[in-house]
């Protein structure tokens, strides 16, 4: 069985890529438009034709990622009192991941927060 420190790394990156997908799909191209860059947007959908189905399925988009992240969170708090190893090069990575994991969890609530703020409010 795996490390559950680096297996939750592992959760809360799965987390930031789907928290990202949302930033991509409705902030991105909201904040573009907004500053007037609306040419951009056009050139980004024309490379990027998949933005368009992102944008039109933003419910299933956004409750992936809200599913990802509450993965995340929820390994996390289930990891939080797991003791770190004695040897103390190991136990300094423990802690490191520990930290990593906190961060990227805490930065895909902020991206995915953002992206529905773009996407449902804005």
């Amino acid at each position: 069985m795996s490390d559950p420190h680096t297996r939750n790394v592992g959760v809360a990156m799965t987390a930031l890529l789907a928290s990202t997908t949302t930033l991509v799909c409705c902030a991105l191209p909201a904040a573009l438009v907004s500053i007037g860059a609306g040419a951009v947007v056009v050139g980004l959908v024309t490379a990027v034709p998949q933005l368009v189905w992102l944008s039109e399925h933003k419910a299933l988009v956004f409750g992936s990622a809200a599913l990802a992240v509450a993965a995340s969170g929820f390994a996390l708090w289930r990891a939080r009192n797991l003791p770190c190893p004695a040897d103390p090069v190991l136990a300094r990575t423990c802690a490191r991941m520990r930290r990593w994991s906190s961060v990227v969890f805490w930065l895909s609530t902020c991206f995915l927060l953002l992206g529905a703020g773009f996407a449902f409010l804005a």
